[in-house]
């Protein structure tokens, strides 16, 4: 007898695969060039909108924020409807935020579009992987991870770089504007190039109730962590002595912030249609990857946030300045994806890399830690591409082995749900960060009052303005002011900003021990759609009658070994794999 996979076809060539993902790769490095474009000009936005320390954090938390609670959102949806729809529609979100943030005359403003702009970046950042599963299998995915490692790198690269060309030339709205053109040229691609097999139809199911509870739960601990123990109003000598982490309000949001996850369990575990099904973590793989993902998230998002503000604040660079010296920690990510990338494709083993990549990470963050103002830069280099290293080397091959032991119809859900988790990670790490670091500022300054004063005092006629300057409570720029007290707010800031890179240390030492306990599954040569299809051949060839019973008593098609995989793939259904 003969099983015939349903719509059978022959494997892409790799120039077919490369021409499929140019609109994936296009739309990934739009994202990535709006968002790493204000990174270095980020102090000077706040500064002009005269936002405070908590605002630099909101405007970046805003952004994780949405993109974690999204990301679940877009994942679910991508199994249960058109994936390269909702991949357009993301730009199209994404772009239009983030045109939308450059006309911001407030903080709050710029937070909101921030916010909108996250839930278009969740989108792009579920759906890319989970479209390339369609097209690619796990084996050969490597070396195209890489590709993505390596847009990525070129737009982290390049966004710093440009945003600090472009502030100090043309003033800092015009950030968010140079995504356009890119964005509509993804457009263009993505529907010329990019063709997915057809899904069969589904009834589709939101699980609103659900994704109300996780905003909930999420935003109540994300504005909890940045707000307790600081204020937003105030002197800077006023600030020092606030401290409100055990107050009533710390109470009503945690509280209501472990209620909302609480009700957020129960509610998944009742829905047909769960936004994360919860049964996912019954595969030992999966919630490992999770625990590792926080790690890598945190160590990401906090690294690319608080070196961008160390470069300005304690050393006294230009927003252009500063996007060259965290070159860096991009290269290390460059070479450590492209790399890696290449050789899990080439050899198939991916667990050693993963381990290097969590070493990696603890050394870059605790390394980072040690920092100060006058840190022999040749070093802060070193620490900053390890940290990129590890990064590069775990970020993206997460999401692989979650991929590669995943049924293919849960593809969607399980590969959002480690993003989600690498999101949310980073929007709680980053908060956390900027607390601590805000904290520290404050701690700081208190203590170093007299000298602040006795730098104030010795400015003559401009003691006034800079005595005004420093009681508004916004965020300072230090590179402008003289030199007696720019040395002072350097040293404070340097001395903050590595304080809070001591959160990421234990996070990525627990991201080591669960990468460890990864189980070492090799890596299986079918995409997501032959995986489909060979389980579709064996119900089957399970139905047919008991006469041909004998035939099919080995399991003919699975998408565990390689064997199986060349007959499920063959486009002429040979029967050899069900003897």
């Amino acid at each position: 007898m003969t099983t015939t996979l349903p719509d059978a076809k022959p494997r892409m060539t790799h120039r077919q695969v490369l021409e499929a993902l140019s609109g994936l790769l296009l739309g990934m490095f739009v994202s990535m060039l709006a968002s790493t474009v204000v990174s270095t000009s980020l102090p000077v936005i706040i500064h002009d909108l005269d936002g405070n320390q908590a605002a630099f954090t909101w405007v970046v938390t805003a952004t994780l924020l949405t993109t974690a609670i999204s990301t679940p959102i877009w994942g679910k949806l991508a199994d249960l409807t058109n994936r390269k729809a909702l991949f357009q529609l993301a730009i199209v979100i994404f772009v239009l935020a983030t045109a939308a943030a450059g006309f911001s005359t407030s903080p709050e403003m710029l937070i909101s579009f921030r916010a909108v702009q996250g839930i278009g970046a969740g989108g792009l950042a579920a759906l890319s992987q989970v479209l390339m599963a369609d097209i690619i299998s796990p084996r050969e995915r490597g070396r195209y991870m890489g590709l993505f490692g390596a847009v990525m790198a070129v737009a982290t690269i390049g966004g710093p770089l440009l945003g600090g060309v472009i502030t100090d030339s043309w003033g800092w709205r015009w950030n968010f504007f140079v995504a356009l053109p890119f964005a509509v040229l993804a457009l263009i691609l993505v529907q010329t190039t990019l063709h997915v097999p057809a899904r069969p139809k589904k009834k589709t199911s939101i699980d609103y109730l659900g994704i109300v509870l996780l905003s909930a739960a999420v935003s109540l601990l994300l504005v909890w962590v940045t707000n307790a123990g600081t204020t937003t109003t105030g002197d800077w000598a006023d600030l020092a002595n606030n401290n409100d982490w055990w107050s009533l309000t710390t109470v009503l949001m945690v509280g209501g912030a472990l209620l909302g996850a609480l009700l957020f369990v129960i509610v998944e575990l009742r829905s047909s249609e769960p936004l994360i099904p919860l049964t996912l973590f019954r595969n030992l793989t999966f919630t490992l990857s999770v625990i590792a993902s926080i790690a890598t998230g945190i160590a990401m998002f906090g690294a690319s946030v608080f070196l961008s503000q160390y470069m300005q604040l304690a050393r006294g660079a230009t927003p252009t300045e500063a996007g060259l010296m965290t070159i860096p920690m991009i290269g290390g990510l460059l070479v450590a994806s492209v790399g890696v990338g290449a050789l899990v494709t080439r050899y198939g083993r991916w667990k050693p890399y993963l381990v290097v990549g969590a070493i990696l990470l603890i050394a870059g963050a605790t390394l980072l830690s040690t920092i100060h103002y006058d840190t022999d830069f040749f070093f802060v280099s070193i620490y900053m591409f390890l940290l990129g290293a590890g990064v590069g080397m775990t970020m993206q091959n997460l999401v692989l082995v979650v991929q590669n032991t995943t049924r293919p119809e849960q593809i969607g859900v399980a590969s959002s749900g480690v993003t989600f988790f690498r999101s949310l990670g980073g929007t709680i790490g980053v908060s956390v960060m900027g607390a601590a670091l805000a904290a520290r500022v404050i701690d700081l300054v208190g203590d170093r009052k007299d000298d602040i004063t006795a730098a104030i005092m010795g400015l003559g006629d401009k003691a006034q303005y800079w005595g005004e300057q420093l009681q508004s409570g916004s965020l300072p720029k230090v590179s402008a002011m003289p030199e007696s007290l720019r040395v002072i707010f350097e040293d404070i800031y340097a001395n903050g900003i590595s304080h809070s890179f001591l959160i990421a240390v234990p996070f990525a030492v627990i991201s080591l021990i669960a990468i460890v306990f990864l189980p070492n599954k090799p890596l299986t040569t079918m995409t997501t759609t032959e995986r489909i299809r060979a389980s579709e051949a064996d119900l089957a060839t399970v139905s047919v009658p008991e006469a041909m019973s004998s035939l099919t008593a080995t399991e003919p098609v699975r998408a565990t070994t390689d064997a199986s995989a060349a007959s499920a793939t063959s486009p002429h259904g040979d029967d050899s794999a069900a003897r």
